[in-house]
């Protein structure tokens, strides 16, 4: 069992790493208003299918005062069907399906080229013995050795939560607070 929260959702990998772990149900709990709603539709079911996991999420229902949730409920099977859904944006509306982990268990140990997790750590292993093993996505690599950078990143107009309301952020990426504050 694992737990995303929010736009953690919108990341293939943060899905990724809850099933490598070896989680079978996914919950995501969000927040997101109207014009996101069919990204957060397609999101559950593609997180579901690619992992070979369900994913039970619920976007929050009402009004902060500022942002007006568009309030549902979706409960994905592994294969990307949904179970369970609920469109009403009422907050005491409950939504509910079984759930089976004992087949999550067998897709992932029968299943063949849709076992999409299992293939991506074995991409070609119908032609090489274990498939390749290596990492060919430049992304992942310049993640790593900390070189991230967008092609268009210098065109991009929101880099942080100002828009918002939030502060600018005044410390790097690891730097504590009181290093900072010295």
């Amino acid at each position: 069992l694992a737990l995303i929260i929010c736009h953690d959702g919108m990341f293939p990998e943060m899905a990724r790493e809850c099933a490598y772990k070896g989680a079978e149900i996914m919950i995501r709990t969000a927040g997101y208003t109207a014009p996101i709603r069919q990204s957060w539709r397609f999101t559950n079911q593609s997180n579901a299918f690619c992992n070979l996991m369900v994913t039970a999420n619920v976007c929050m229902c009402g009004s902060d005062g500022d942002f007006d949730s568009m309030g549902e409920g979706m409960i994905v099977n592994f294969d990307g069907t949904v179970l369970a859904h609920s469109t009403t944006g009422r907050p005491d509306e409950i939504i509910t399906a079984e759930v089976r982990p004992d087949l999550v268990r067998e897709a992932r140990i029968h299943w063949g080229v849709e076992n999409n997790i299992y293939q991506f750590g074995h991409r070609g292993f119908t032609a090489v013995k274990g498939g390749a093993r290596d990492c060919p996505y430049t992304y992942m690599k310049d993640l790593v050795a900390e070189k991230y950078e967008l092609p268009w990143e210098d065109d991009i107009k929101v880099k942080d939560g100002t828009s918002c309301g939030f502060p600018v952020p005044g410390r790097e990426y690891g730097e504590s607070k009181e290093k900072r504050n010295k």
